[in-house]
């Protein structure tokens, strides 16, 4: 669900004092890197979205400036917010913070073990309301979602957001036979009965390759929704650039996967996995449906990063987020995800979110524009 709260307050800087009213103290912004990634190693709800090389990958692709946060929280133990802040097109000073930006994953707070107290969020909360940036964005991780769900004001309340999670306890077998919908076995089957050629490589040097299928999913995607080419192609290179794709394989050798279905030697189908600790994500996905649909690559990719997840100690899949009832949506529920659903905040000193929604509508009237399932 989409929260917005909307607040008129003194311009205290990009820098926020203590607040002892409320029990929370900025220690440090930038968030000391030793500390965070301390944190992040004693908090077993982390994703990969929350380290600081993510981070540092959002910078060198968008720009931006690192306005992660090291706080002392009124429960006593002390966290990392991970933040990005971006100038505004008509003023420098009045940033737009998010954590994280759109299209770059989650954010929320990084806190040492599994539990994050109401009463730190609510102090989170307070403290970002009195920003002096223009816009505050917060997105919390799935399983964070309680405890700012609890502070969330209700009838501020704008739409819901569901992250499809699947629980991979009990080992591969047992998400084989009990997870998985007979339908989804059976495509996998079918998937290895085409006798698919799979790669993955944690390297890189498959990137150009989903690169490739990327432009060619844009494409569908823009058919779709009855978008012009060229307008879905300038989104594309400014969401989703190349460069993005290879700079987090390169920022993240050890934990980045790239695989690739091939349907006689002609690339089908390529997902893009991340891992840390105990939780792995499917990233992106692009395919090209003419081969990928027959040969149904798309199952058997995600059979396959499944089970090396399990492999690896994870215990979470996650495959993103989706509008409850699609045909995305049912696509992840074959593999026995479930929706987790949480808010999203928004901070605004001026309704700006209002406005670019107005703005939206009407252009997507103009052209009659489809969304996708």
């Amino acid at each position: 669900m989409d929260v917005q709260l909307f607040h008129r307050t003194p311009d205290r800087g990009a820098h926020p004092a203590p607040s002892a009213s409320s029990g929370l103290s900025l220690l440090a912004s930038p968030a000391p890197r030793k500390e965070w990634l301390e944190l992040l190693a004693a908090d077993p709800e982390a994703l990969p979205f929350q380290h600081p090389r993510w981070t540092d990958v959002i910078l060198s692709v968008s720009g931006g400036r690192d306005a992660s946060r090291l706080y002392q929280l009124p429960s006593g133990t002390r966290a990392v917010l991970p933040a990005v802040a971006r100038p505004t097109r008509t003023a420098t000073c009045a940033a737009l913070v998010s954590s994280q930006p759109y299209g770059w994953g989650t954010g929320g707070l990084v806190v040492p073990g599994p539990d994050l107290a109401p009463e730190d969020v609510r102090a989170l909360l307070a403290d970002l309301a009195r920003d002096g940036a223009l816009r505050v964005t917060l997105r919390p991780a799935p399983h964070r979602s309680a405890p700012y769900q609890a502070v969330a004001p209700q009838t501020a309340m704008q739409r819901r957001h569901a992250a499809y999670l699947l629980d991979l306890s009990g080992g591969f077998d047992k998400v084989w036979k009990e997870r998985f919908s007979g339908a989804a076995r059976q495509a996998v089957r079918k998937a290895e009965r085409t006798q698919l050629t799979v790669r993955q490589d944690m390297s890189g040097r498959l990137i150009p390759a989903f690169a490739a299928l990327y432009r060619l999913s844009v494409q569908r995607w823009a058919e779709q929704q009855h978008e012009p080419l060229w307008l879905a192609r300038l989104r594309a290179r400014r969401q989703d650039p190349v460069r993005k794709f290879a700079a987090v394989a390169a920022a993240f050798p050890d934990t980045c996967r790239v695989w690739l279905a091939s349907v006689s030697e002609q690339p089908a189908a390529a997902i893009l996995t991340l891992q840390l600790g105990e939780h792995v994500v499917y990233w992106r996905g692009a395919m090209d449906k003419e081969l990928a649909g027959p040969s149904r690559a798309n199952n058997l990719l995600h059979r396959l990063a499944i089970e090396q997840a399990i492999a690896d100690g994870a215990r979470f899949y996650h495959f993103g987020y989706s509008s409850p009832g699609s045909g995305v949506a049912r696509f992840k529920e074959s593999f026995g995800a479930v929706p987790v659903h949480h808010p999203v905040f928004r901070l605004e000193r001026l309704p700006l979110t209002s406005a670019h929604k107005a703005a939206r509508r009407i252009v997507k009237s103009a052209l009659r524009f489809r969304f996708q399932d």
